[in-house]
């Protein structure tokens, strides 16, 4: 019989995709290394080989505390902890020596940004960041193996005299802690490899996501979560020439490494970055061949979000490499190859750690020259650019102009707070709620992807979000100047760090009323502490003005007693106190009779205390319910009800004022759950839905939403065959920004200024006009496009059609999104939007949504 090659590869994957848990250490480690006895092998610490259970994150932890006990060559380095409390760590490992003069050595690379290093007299470093989606165990169990030879291994001590490397074995510790503890709790000592095996099919919302059911891969930019700041905070003070990124993908695929789709990399990314990853891909070839591993590059993914671990380094002057290991999702599991062990998953992403460290040996020159040349040209970029400067803020809050402004603070940019009122061509920037960027610095490209509008591509697909500028994001005004303007306004250097700004209450105690506007970013905390603390609020429809000729808006919040057996002198403390924490201004009134409306006016409602609970499990989409529970949990404090769907059913709803249903299908509640949420709304509750839930609201006649289906324009009798995909893909709305319509009269768009607001979105749900006009309190414009790629066909539909509307049943009303106004937690512009919802959807008249 003839054997070709690619049939001894095949039947090499097959031999060794079958190993189990007798494997041994040597089954992973190269046959030419010899170990330093010193250091402890994993299983001496485990109790168990690698790849035989799945490490749990406390026994990882554990292990490389342990070996850099016993190890000259390494240090662990703690940067956070997780939400669950868990430590954020990773080990640095190099020569003794190097060890001993890490921060002298970090502060060195810092001449690379800034071009006053020598290349060929640094070391090289690279990051090796293990498993951000927690159920793609492969990585964080290499890790492992990673620490152990690296830090054991002989041969490489010369090696490691010139190049650092820092292991993050567990990027996802609160996912990855998930995870292993339902596989392990599933493992049967003898696995037969079936697919409909409960150890492979983990139950919601599964270990991909962290604590609040994030993808931590999409945060690398957005910095929105401790793992990211923590992460970002140590990258940017070591300034890694190569950042290794492990995933995992369907168990049917064989294995992926960069480049990717080249037509799909970033324009603000350099040319030489695709060719150095090219470079680096020839050792993870010569490295997965002599294994008989099969893989592939070019026909996948993409470099075109900087929000990824592997595209992030991409604008920081370093190369960033993806792997994406076939996935085993237990311990063995049938593919269409016969069998995946969870063993053969660790090896391939331990053989590319491997031809990884020998790329980074070979390049530690080159990639430190591409690292200094990258910062030179953004120099060049600079000087050649019109744009100078970026002014940004918010005349109205400046809870949303301060997290901007942290968000560019985490990537190490250079920022300022303005100090006086200036207008630019007719747009305001109020001092102390407005900060300026100059792009005269290294960060430049960074500062770039942020503040920049796309709308032409060389690619119509995109493996994530086509756009992400921040100020439309934020809700922010900007702009770009012709000058540095720094000469030109006084400003203070805010680079080092700023703090939030405290609120404060303008009046003294015993005053007649108490007001605030809903304009601040936490008013809406404020509100939920008041509440909490028993005093009465109510919230106007109407402008009003005091004595002193202050202004107060539509959803300006009023702050009375009540039934409070509170002195007035405490009343007045926790309006100060309260103030201070959510930077809100509270106004003490002397008098009811107020310009406009009177403070007795029917024009204000008296508001009750939310109670809300938010559907999740099976059916129901993690990311945004994760992202509503986040909002509530974290930003504003406020507790609510994760309710299993199916609870629905047999729960006492009446506990509850709101139920939001995040986008999802519904359909496990059945028709007594049908039957209880339409009797729960009739009797006047609030529900809010998201997205595909509003699809299901309307199947069962819960609403009456009207959804436009898009149109086949296609003429052509005959297609290329092998276009089906991309023209498929092409039709995806992935991720853009739009502009919409907001009427600010209307309770939803309470505590806007401004009626233009751009909108988030993800997805091909088009919602058509209520007949009733006072139910579509946002549409989009005629216009919408701001900011990304979009279908043509799906713009056109798109144009004057709904984002947010109003339907009623009975007492209650059912407040749909179509667009997600909480997307990933930095979407800052539009929370305020779904938070109205919650605290004003009771105030909503119902014959506005009829």
């Amino acid at each position: 019989m003839k054997f070709t090659l690619s049939s001894i590869l095949l039947l090499l994957f097959f031999l060794t995709a079958r190993a189990q848990e007798e494997v041994s250490l040597e089954y992973y480690l190269p046959e030419t290394s010899t170990y330093d006895n010193s250091i402890p092998k994993p299983s001496a610490v485990l109790g168990f080989e690698v790849g035989a259970w799945h490490a749990n994150h406390s026994q990882v932890v554990h292990y490389f505390r342990t070996v850099a006990e016993n190890s000259p060559r390494a240090v662990v380095i703690e940067y956070g902890q997780s939400y669950e409390k868990r430590p954020l760590l990773m080990l640095a490992v190099s020569s003794p020596e190097n060890i001993r003069n890490l921060e002298a050595i970090k502060s060195e690379r810092a001449g690379l940004r800034s071009g006053t290093a020598n290349p060929q007299e640094l070391p090289v470093v690279m990051y090796m960041g293990h498993s951000v989606h927690g159920n793609e165990a492969s990585g964080v169990n290499a890790s492992l193996l990673s620490a152990y030879h690296f830090t054991a291994a002989s041969e490489i001590a010369e090696d490691l005299e010139n190049m650092i490397l820092l292991i993050d074995p567990a990027i996802n510790p609160d996912g990855i802690n998930r995870f292993a503890s339902w596989v392990n709790s599933h493992r049967s000592y003898h696995p037969n490899g079936d697919p409909n095996n409960r150890e492979l099919n983990e139950t919601w919302p599964r270990g991909r996501t962290n604590h609040y059911w994030f993808d931590l891969n999409r945060d690398w930019l957005p910095v929105q979560h401790p793992e990211s700041r923590g992460r970002i905070s140590q990258l940017q003070k070591w300034l890694p020439n190569i950042v290794l990124d492990f995933h995992e993908m369907g168990t049917n695929s064989t294995f992926f490494f960069q480049p990717g789709i080249p037509s799909r990399n970033n324009p603000l990314t350099p040319e030489k970055n695709m060719e150095l990853t090219e470079k680096i891909a020839q050792y993870h070839a010569r490295y997965l061949d002599e294994i008989g591993s099969l893989y592939y590059t070019r026909e996948s993914f993409d470099d075109y979000y900087y929000g990824k671990g592997s595209t992030y380094p991409d604008i920081q002057g370093a190369i960033g490499i993806l792997f994406e290991q076939a996935s085993s999702r237990g311990h063995l599991q049938e593919n269409v190859y016969g069998e995946i062990s969870f063993p053969f998953t660790i090896r391939n992403q331990f053989t590319t750690a491997l031809s990884s460290f020998e790329a980074a040996r070979d390049m530690r020159v080159e990639l430190n020259q591409y690292m200094v040349d990258f910062y030179e040209d953004s120099k060049t970029e600079y000087t050649e650019d019109d744009d100078k400067a970026y002014i940004f803020g918010s005349d109205e809050d400046y809870g949303r102009a301060y997290h901007f402004a942290d968000l560019l603070l985490q990537h190490d940019i250079e920022l300022y707070s303005l100090e006086e009122d200036v207008n630019m061509n007719g747009v305001p920037f109020s001092s102390g709620n407005s900060f300026i960027v100059p792009l005269d610095q290294p960060q430049y490209k960074m500062i770039k992807t942020m503040f920049e509008t796309r709308t032409e591509f060389q690619d119509s697909l995109f493996y994530d979000v086509s756009t992400w500028n921040m100020p439309m994001a934020f809700n922010l005004n900007s702009m770009a100047l012709s000058s540095r303007i720094l000469n030109l306004a006084e400003v203070e250097d805010v680079s080092a760090g700023i703090q939030f700004r405290e609120g404060k209450v303008l009046g003294a105690a015993g005053a007649y009323s108490y007001a605030f506007g809903w304009e601040e970013y936490y008013a809406p905390k404020a509100l939920y502490q008041l509440m909490e603390k028993g005093y009465q609020v109510r919230v106007t429809h109407e402008k009003f003005q005091n004595q002193l000729g202050t202004i107060f808006n539509r959803g300006t919040i009023l702050v009375e007693k009540g039934t409070s057996d509170n002195s007035e002198e405490t009343f007045y403390e926790d309006m100060q106190d309260i103030a201070a924490s959510t930077g809100v201004t509270i106004h003490a009134l002397s008098t009811g009779y107020t310009s406009g409306i009177n403070l007795g006016s029917p024009s204000i409602d008296v508001l009750e205390q939310p109670s809300i609970a938010l559907l999740v499990d099976e059916g129901v989409g993690s990311s945004d319910a994760g992202e509503i529970w986040h909002l509530f949990d974290q930003r504003m404090e406020i507790p609510l009800t994760l309710m299993p769907a199916t609870r629905l059913s047999s729960a006492d709803l009446s506990r509850y004022s709101v139920l939001i249903l995040p986008t999802g299908n519904y359909s496990r509640i059945g028709e007594n759950g049908v039957n209880k949420l339409k009797a729960w709304i009739e009797n006047g509750g609030t529900l809010i839905a998201r997205g595909a839930a509003m699809n299901w609201l309307t199947g069962n006649e819960l609403a009456a939403f009207k959804f436009l289906s898009p149109k086949d324009t296609s003429t052509a009798s005959q297609a290329p065959y092998a276009n089906l995909a991309n023209e498929r893909g092409a039709k995806v709305t992935g991720g853009a920004i739009f502009k919409a319509k907001l009427d600010t009269t209307h309770p939803i768009g309470y505590g806007y200024p401004a009626e233009n607001l751009h909108v988030f979105k993800s997805g091909n749900q088009f919602l058509d006009l209520s007949s009733n006009p006072f139910a579509n309190p946002l549409v989009y414009t005629d216009t919408p496009l701001a900011s990304g790629y979009v279908h043509p066909e799906n713009l056109e539909m798109m144009k004057n059609k709904g984002v947010v509307q109003i339907s009623a049943l009975g007492s209650g009303r059912i407040i749909g999104f179509v667009d997600n106004p909480n997307f990933r937690a930095f979407w800052f512009g539009t929370n305020k939007l779904f938070l109205n919802a919650v605290f004003f959807g009771q105030t909503i008249d119902n014959a506005s949504a009829r």
